[in-house]
């Protein structure tokens, strides 16, 4: 049986439109705090029971078409020789940013087996109890991203640290997003010798790249990994804030480009001739109404209009105080929706 997540990845026409949702296993439900309870975050990404649980908690509660891996995109770097922890208040922290020569050249490269073996674990897991119908989603961080958090060492609003680096000393990040991406590369290549049928980047930092900036500092090392990686299963890339880096985006190959929620979504895809394309309703819908979720994602829909290739998700990720009744909604509403579009469009042709 062919995943209608996977078809809709290749661009085929399927039953329904597939849908899935940025953070679909988090805080907004209360099986996640079950699950998690008092254990700190980092040892809740690495524990390949619970992160597996969570995986399928999340799928089997919504009825999406394709599970996420439950991880994080920052305990990739711990073994690196980064340290770091989740502060209440601040988020994920490195106590030991990457801003020197010597911080780079310390950086260590493992293969993902021995540097994060509970990946592999949590796959398995998860795919001892998934329904076959139902495809396994990776990801990672991107390449720039990543970089991002190791240099500032938190969340930023203005990344003065990161781009002292790519401007002041261009063959240290040079080298930084080398090894970042050798990195990325065994790590995904593990989810996907596990068994995961499409792995996707986030770069949730890019948006604040010029489109210069991007083709110097970020783009070389998105085609770097792609060459490595050399994926048997679909590539996705999803980055926020990033709609005039898209023509860009677009000449690298990804098998899926997914939009943020501020991107026009049938208007770039036609535009930039993407195979595929994810997204893109504004994650705060699903705090409205539900009329103004039905609103919402049914015009997203209409401006689809059925195109193969269209993965249905959010624009960015849910949100702790979004109901979970919503997001059940919402998965229902499309896969109807689309359902029901196919067979008036049948109707009539017959």
């Amino acid at each position: 049986m062919e995943k209608i997540f996977v078809a809709a990845c290749q661009g085929k026409p399927t039953p329904h439109t597939p849908i899935w949702l940025n953070r679909q296993a988090g805080r907004y439900m209360p099986e996640y705090h079950q699950v998690k309870g008092d254990m700190p975050s980092l040892d809740f990404f690495k524990n390949p029971e619970k992160a597996a649980t969570a995986t399928l908690d999340a799928q089997r509660i919504l009825g999406v078409d394709a599970a996420i891996m439950f991880a994080d995109l920052l305990p990739i770097m711990e073994p690196m020789g980064l340290q770091l922890d989740y502060v209440a208040g601040r988020g994920p922290v490195f106590a030991n940013p990457v801003r020197s020569e010597k911080d780079v050249h310390g950086l260590v490269n493992a293969p993902a087996q021995e540097a994060t073996p509970y990946i592999a674990d949590t796959v398995k897991n998860i795919l001892q109890e998934l329904p076959p119908a139902i495809a396994l989603i990776g990801f990672a961080g991107a390449p720039f991203t990543l970089a991002s958090y190791a240099i500032e060492g938190q969340g930023s609003r203005n990344y003065v640290f990161v781009k002292q680096m790519m401007y002041n000393a261009p063959a240290l990040w040079h080298n930084l997003m080398q090894k970042l991406v050798e990195q990325l590369a065994s790590y995904l290549q593990l989810q996907i010798s596990s068994g995961v049928d499409a792995v996707q980047l986030f770069d949730t930092w890019v948006g604040n790249l010029s489109v210069r900036d991007f083709r110097t500092y970020a783009k070389p090392y998105l085609q770097m990994l792609l060459q490595k990686l050399d994926a048997p299963v679909p590539v996705i890339y999803f980055g926020t804030g990033n709609s005039h880096l898209l023509p860009d985006v677009a000449e690298l190959g990804f098998d899926v480009v997914a939009f943020d929620w501020r991107t026009p979504l049938a208007e770039t895809w036609s535009k930039l001739g993407l195979p595929a394309v994810q997204g893109n309703l504004d994650p705060i819908v699903l705090c409205a109404q539900r009329e103004a979720v039905a609103e919402q994602a049914g015009a997203l829909l209409d401006s689809v209009a059925g195109r193969p290739g269209h993965i249905f998700n959010l624009g960015h990720g849910i949100i702790p105080e979004t109901p979970v009744d919503n997001v059940k909604y919402l998965v229902e509403l499309v896969q109807g929706y689309a359902a029901e579009s196919a067979g008036a469009r049948e109707g009539t042709t017959i």
